[in-house]
């Protein structure tokens, strides 16, 4: 019985390592490199991205020196700063990514979603109005809160989710992400700006309005149905 039990629990851990998303390194890093003819700079392609050889890796493979305040001058009243494996190439294979969100007053940052990574966030200055959204399975349940200075929120991986700030000044917040490359999905670009458009049919239908709603909407994303030619 025991050995039964102990060869579930390790097929257990060996399925939990061959379905992560960001596999564990296996080495001390692998700092990530896109010109792979570089001179000395051949390397082998890990988790994405091709590494440069460790004897060619400097302190500024590990650096980012851009977390500033972002302008939160548009439509959203937001702006989201990435450090990903993106902006630091040393992140590659680490399993870890970074962002900052600033908010001006009553500024928004979408619904979306992350589909390769948690995300965990704290209020470093502000008041924010936080949420995500279960999938079907749970019926998709609202789970909301209110976020002071210094309060923390987790997102679960995949599900849509957003922030607003609902205080009276600027808001600013950190989120650590489970991915080097977690990516992000909004919502509202996605289904109304996608490239080419969704059929207005299929949108009008899945949200039960009529087509000249949807054509209004995928408008506000740089799509003109009727301009064309494809008011179906």
């Amino acid at each position: 019985m025991k050995v039964v039990y102990l060869f579930v629990v390790l097929m257990a851990l060996a399925s939990s390592v061959a379905f992560a998303y960001d596999p564990s390194p296996l080495q001390d890093f692998c700092v990530a490199i896109n010109d792979t003819k570089a001179g000395g700079l051949y390397g082998v392609f890990v988790n994405g991205k091709f590494c440069k050889d460790p004897k060619f890796a400097y302190a500024d493979d590990f650096f980012f020196g851009g977390l500033g305040p972002g302008d939160t001058a548009n439509a959203q009243g937001s702006k989201v700063t990435a450090v990903t494996v993106n902006e630091i190439l040393g992140l590659n294979t680490l399993g870890i990514s970074l962002a900052r969100i600033d908010f001006a007053p009553k500024g928004l940052n979408p619904p979306h979603t992350h589909p390769r990574g948690t995300e965990i966030l704290v209020v470093l200055e502000g008041t924010l109005y936080v949420g995500f959204v279960a999938s079907n399975q749970n019926d998709n349940r609202l789970f909301t809160k209110v976020l002071y200075k210094g309060d923390v929120f987790v997102f679960p991986i995949g599900l849509i989710h957003f922030q607003q700030n609902v205080g009276y000044g600027n808001a600013v917040a950190i989120a650590a992400l489970s991915s080097q490359n977690p990516g992000v999905i909004t919502i509202a670009n996605a289904v109304f700006g996608s490239k080419p458009p969704i059929s207005d049919e299929v949108l009008a239908k899945a949200f039960q309005v009529d087509k000249n709603i949807v054509d209004y909407l995928q408008k506000q994303f740089g799509y003109n149905n009727k301009v064309n030619g494809e008011h179906n």
